[in-house]
């Protein structure tokens, strides 16, 4: 399928201030301006429909694709592993913000991969993960370059895996340079999932972030390359949407380049169809390499993020669960089990794909997933009939190792789940990776201020255990230490620390008092912690 004239109108540049965005004023014009409601057929405008939403929200057909994708349903995420393979090492675009690494086993974000994989050693990869880990219901090519650039191998390896593991859901990530000429292609072996990169529908903020494309046999620069870009992301979607593909759209969050923008890039995606919009910081240490790294560009503070994702709330829907992962992750959201399966150890492995077998376990995990949004309805209807709704709002950080419950030991977390908290509701707001606390059996005090700066916007902390010295630590801090709601589901132990906590504050017990902002710790995850 060849490409046609793109069908977009002229970017808004009405962008709103990132202060104003903090403090709430001019929100509600934004939102206005905005179309309403999901960004499916299905919903009713809530700020995360797509992502935390269930059979109620949505039509069959979509329920179907997402419940147990990890990536498009915040509750999946708690219980469904995926997996990417790094097949597809070319670009056709070059960023500000990414610098590809092979051969790098000690930094978990995009771009970067341990070993790059033929068709043939990816799918006898996934056919070993799948059997060792039969939750895992989704394979994705995400690089490490773009996977619409090298399109042969991206495609063979989607045409092995459609015949010999029927049962996975396929999916891809680009940056849309060259979607419209592989629609056809892309419906041919039902990928119905589809993520494309788009940070920008103003080409004069694009030129911002992307220094050139390759488009048509020659390298183009500035506003005519973003134009262009712009323009070939827009048809590629439109495209998508035509012909059923639910697409997520990713957009890095660059603070003074298109913090103000996203809003317009939120509103203009929505109205394309897109099922999800997933706002993400940017990962800009020197360390990593990247042009904005090495030139003092700064990642935003979680209450710049969470800002942003809040002014695009009433437009396309939000993801807010995403890790940024390596092009070659695996396991769970927030793991990484990619080296439990290199190739070599591969080819010691046993391989027995059995899909009666990956059914019955996923069976159990869906009965797992089902009991959990069991739970959080009923903690939902149980505040709501005991607690007068004052309009207080708190961050609650919670140690987890999946199943949606209170079940990590403080010292043995990489990574916070936080969680809005109020007497109506307990929403997945984001996440923060942290240094690990416990090294060698022993608590490391010099990682405790580092974890009280990633969590310092929260009220409290859920735990399955804690020990003294950082109990201490976090209280001083501000930060109260919680561990009597250990195995209990997430959003039922939230609500049950808050109502507690309003009582104390009636009770004159305590203050409440306002947080500071957060950090977000930037890509880099030593093996060392994941040890």
């Amino acid at each position: 399928m060849q490409p046609t004239q793109a069908t977009t109108s002229p970017p808004s540049t009405s962008y709103i201030q990132i202060d104003a965005l903090k403090t709430g004023s001019a929100l509600s014009e934004a939102a206005e301006a905005a179309p309403s409601g999901c960004g499916t057929t299905g919903g009713s405008g809530k700020a995360s429909c797509g992502s935390s939403g269930g059979p109620d929200d949505m039509p069959q057909e979509i329920w179907d694709k997402v419940k147990n994708h990890p990536c498009y349903s915040e509750e999946a995420h708690h219980h469904y592993a995926r997996m990417h393979v790094a097949v597809a090492p070319a670009c056709n675009i070059q960023c500000n913000y990414c610098n590809r690494k092979y051969d790098c086993s000690n930094e978990s974000r995009p771009g970067v991969v341990s070993q790059k994989l033929t068709p043939d050693q990816a799918v006898k990869k996934v056919l070993a993960v799948a059997s060792e880990i039969p939750q895992m219901t989704v394979l994705g090519i995400a690089g490490p370059g773009d996977s619409l650039a090298s399109p042969a191998k991206t495609f063979e390896t989607f045409r092995q895996l459609a015949e010999k593991a029927p049962d996975i859901k396929l999916c891809l990530s680009t940056n849309g340079l060259a979607l419209p000429k592989y629609v056809d292609e892309i419906c041919k072996y039902n990928i119905d999932h589809v993520t494309i990169t788009i940070n920008m529908v103003d080409p004069e903020v694009g030129a911002k972030i992307y220094p050139w494309i390759f488009w048509e046999h020659k390298r183009v620069t500035g506003i005519e390359a973003a134009r262009i870009l712009h323009e070939q992301q827009m048809l590629g979607l439109e495209m998508l949407t035509a012909r059923g593909v639910l697409t997520k759209i990713n957009s890095v969050l660059i603070p003074g380049v298109n913090d103000e923008h996203l809003i317009e890039v939120n509103r203009a995606v929505k109205a394309r169809g897109a099922f999800l919009h997933n706002i993400m910081p940017l990962i800009s240490a020197p360390e990593h390499g990247t042009y904005f790294g090495l030139n003092g560009q700064r990642g935003p503070t979680a209450q710049e993020l969470k800002a942003v994702q809040d002014a695009c709330a009433g437009g396309a829907n939000l993801m807010r669960h995403c890790r940024q992962c390596r092009a070659d992750a695996v396991g769970l959201l927030g793991e990484d089990r990619s080296e439990e399966f290199t190739l070599d150890k591969i080819e010691e492995m046993e391989v027995v794909y059995d899909l009666d077998k990956r059914k019955s376990y996923q069976d159990k995990v869906e009965e797992e997933r089902v009991a959990q949004h069991e739970a959080k309805l009923a903690a939902l209807a149980e505040s709501a009939a005991t607690e007068a709704d004052d309009g207080m709002k708190v961050l609650v950080a919670v140690a987890t190792k999946g199943g949606g419950r209170v079940n990590e030991h403080f010292g043995h977390v990489t990574e916070f789940q936080v969680f809005e908290v109020s007497s109506s509701e307990a929403l997945f707001v984001g996440h923060r990776r942290v240094d690990l606390y416990c090294q060698g059996g022993f608590g490391e005090d010099e990682q405790l201020p580092s974890i009280v700066r990633a969590i310092n916007d929260c009220h409290a902390v859920l735990v399955a255990k804690i020990g003294a010295c950082p109990k201490d630590e976090l209280k001083q801090a501000g930060i109260e230490p919680i561990d009597q709601f250990a195995g209990e589901f997430i959003e039922k132990a939230a609500l049950d620390w808050f109502a507690d906590y309003r009582a104390r504050i009636a009770r004159g017990e305590i203050e409440h008092k306002a947080r500071g902002d957060a950090s977000i710790r930037q890509g880099a995850f030593t093996a060392e912690a994941a040890a």
